[in-house]
């Protein structure tokens, strides 16, 4: 198998042009439906990557708005003025891709068909989360709410999977433009299984849907009949495929795109993928079975576009797939000499290259250093909305980066995370953003050594925060707001309700979030240091259980117990048959 998927690899690399710049920076979402998750959560995980964006959290307060106000569209790739659209009457608190609705939005851009671009369009992606998000309390709103939007104004993207769940269920959307001079989009949207979960990453996944189920699947109405009159589809009703209609695949689509849905799935559901087929039967399939097809070899043996997990998920669960680099299956990124000597799971960009005529690709795996911002959004349908949403927020490269609980109803961001806080060409000694490429960019010299150390006090304050450190704060958040239900006047509804009589619970999570970010904030920084003294100039210096470094009964800055990892056999191998005449020792 080794040798044949080395074979395969050099013949497809030189059949595949260089990944799309779109494709390969772009981002990756794992849906995690209330059935599948250990507490009824539903978890919605997203990883902003893009070499052009900045980690920060979006936040804009409930308002209410004059008749008459016009709300600006600004593409959010690139904010340049797209036009304005009419106010409503009141939105929605916005955290991230949050409301105080617990509703989430999140997405992957698949591009498709350059000529089903509308360059009249005034609706992009970004605005259409954003928007969706200020106006809308639950999935099916936003569904409705978003494709209404297009209709109307026109869609200014390429092709696009949202991820839009609340705290019952979780929906996946497809939607594509009809081209320059015609309004509107052609979508699909279906809902994710109750104990099922999914995952998306830059390569359209819905492909047969049913036409008469409106309760797990609705579409625009023409999308066959326009397909058909376009030339993009030409067979029976019932076989029609959203994405090979609109995204069909090629050896990109599925070696940077796919593989990631595969290897989120491997990892879930443990090396298994159980589903069921159109029939309705149960069917368990080894990940193995689906391999060639991540790796681009067999782009006929479709995976399933959801799966039964091995074992209900956690906040935690979600966040360490984000982290994932490929490791222990065939495409491992720490496996080949491109890791250097000391493993790094890393290709800088450009990801293809050629070599003596031959064109190779570099992997696209999960985490990736180009990441601006990251979450795992959570709904939790046993608790008031008004403290039930949590976004666990992040920036930076997921695998060094931390995830920090923010309540969906605070009043305040972080100082660390706020919008204007630096910028890519602004440093800021206060923002998350720059401590976290600090400490990545220190980890990429010396991966091996450097990234396990650091993930140690990654899980130590996740798992406090998961497991222990919320579940406490929601008590108290519990208990104030049954004290706080008799205040409501009348007509309030108690569970929804965000008004005033609620202040007190908004300022409790408000502290909580802030303090605790913050705090890790500083931990961070503190942390940079650390790093810097302990791993100098490849050496690796012993710590006391306490932290403290270990020293010389003669002199305390004299270190004890420093060692010298080296690099790793795959690079003494290569060295050694590269260079070896000139750096092997004689003889004797």
């Amino acid at each position: 198998m080794k040798g044949k998927t080395i074979a395969r690899t050099i013949v497809l690399g030189a059949m595949a042009l260089c990944l799309s710049q779109g494709r390969g920076d772009a981002c990756t979402n794992v849906i995690v439906t209330k059935g599948a998750s250990t507490d009824g959560s539903v978890l919605v995980s997203y990883a902003a990557d893009s070499h052009w964006l900045y980690g920060e959290l979006y936040f804009t307060p409930a308002s209410k708005w004059p008749k008459g106000t016009m709300r600006k569209i600004l593409d959010w790739d690139s904010s340049k003025p797209l036009g304005e659209i009419p106010q409503v009457g009141s939105t929605y608190k916005r955290v991230g891709n949050m409301n105080e609705h617990q509703l989430i939005v999140a997405e992957t851009t698949f591009g498709g068909r350059e000529d089903l671009v509308d360059r009249n369009g005034i609706m992009d992606y970004g605005s259409l989360i954003y928007i969706a998000l200020e106006r809308c309390a639950t999935a099916r709103e936003a569904i409705k709410c978003m494709t209404e939007l297009v209709a109307q104004y026109g869609y200014a993207s390429e092709g696009e999977t949202f991820t839009i769940a609340d705290k019952e269920e979780v929906w996946i959307m497809e939607m594509v433009g009809r081209g320059t001079g015609e309004k509107g989009a052609l979508w699909v949207a279906m809902k994710v299984p109750d104990g099922y979960i999914c995952a998306h990453a830059n390569q359209s996944r819905i492909r047969n849907f049913p036409k008469d189920d409106p309760e797990n699947c609705l579409y625009s109405p023409d999308i066959v009949s326009w397909a058909r009159n376009h030339g993009y589809f030409d067979g029976d009703d019932s076989a029609f495929s959203f994405a090979d209609a609109f995204c069909p695949l090629d050896f990109s689509g599925l070696r940077a795109c796919e593989a990631r849905v595969w290897s989120a799935f491997n990892i879930l559901g443990q090396g298994t993928f159980s589903f069921e087929d159109k029939s309705g039967a149960t069917v368990t399939k080894s990940a193995s079975d689906y391999l060639e097809y991540a790796m681009g070899y067999n782009k006929d043996n479709h995976m399933p576009l959801w799966i039964k997990p091995a074992r209900k998920l956690s906040v935690k669960d979600i966040a360490d797939v984000m982290r994932d680099h490929y490791e222990g299956t065939p495409m491992d990124m720490t496996k080949d000499i491109g890791a250097g000597g000391n493993a790094l799971p890393y290709r800088w960009r450009p990801m293809g290259f050629e070599y003596e005529g031959q064109k190779y690709i570099n992997e696209r795996a999960i985490a990736t250093q180009q990441t601006g911002f990251w979450f795992v959004g959570q709904a939790r349908a046993d608790f008031p909305d008004v403290i039930g949403g949590i976004i666990w927020f992040g920036t930076d490269d997921a695998a060094t980066s931390y995830l920090t609980p923010i309540y969906t109803n605070t009043d305040q961001v972080p100082e660390c995370f706020r919008e204007g806080n630096g910028n890519l060409l602004t440093y800021s000694e206060t923002s998350s953003f720059w401590i976290n490429n600090r400490i990545s960019n220190a980890c990429y010299k010396m991966y091996n050594q450097m990234a396990p150390y650091v993930r140690e006090r990654i899980d130590s304050f996740e798992k406090d925060q998961v497991f222990t450190k919320v579940h406490e704060n929601d008590v108290k958040a519990i208990a104030l707001y049954n004290s706080l239900k008799g205040k409501l006047s009348k007509g309030e509804d108690p569970w929804t309700c965000t008004s005033e009589s609620f202040a007190d619970i908004r300022k409790l999570l408000t502290d909580y979030s802030v303090n605790t970010a913050q705090d890790q904030f500083k931990a961070w920084v503190d942390l940079e240091k650390i790093l810097l003294v302990k791993f100098i100039d490849g050496n690796v210096k012993a710590q006391n259980e306490d932290g403290s470094f270990k020293h010389s009964v003669h002199n305390e800055g004299t270190p004890d117990g420093l060692t010298q990892p080296g690099y790793t056999d795959i690079w003494k191998e290569v060295v050694a048959k590269e260079h070896g005449k000139t750096i092997a020792e004689p003889a004797k």
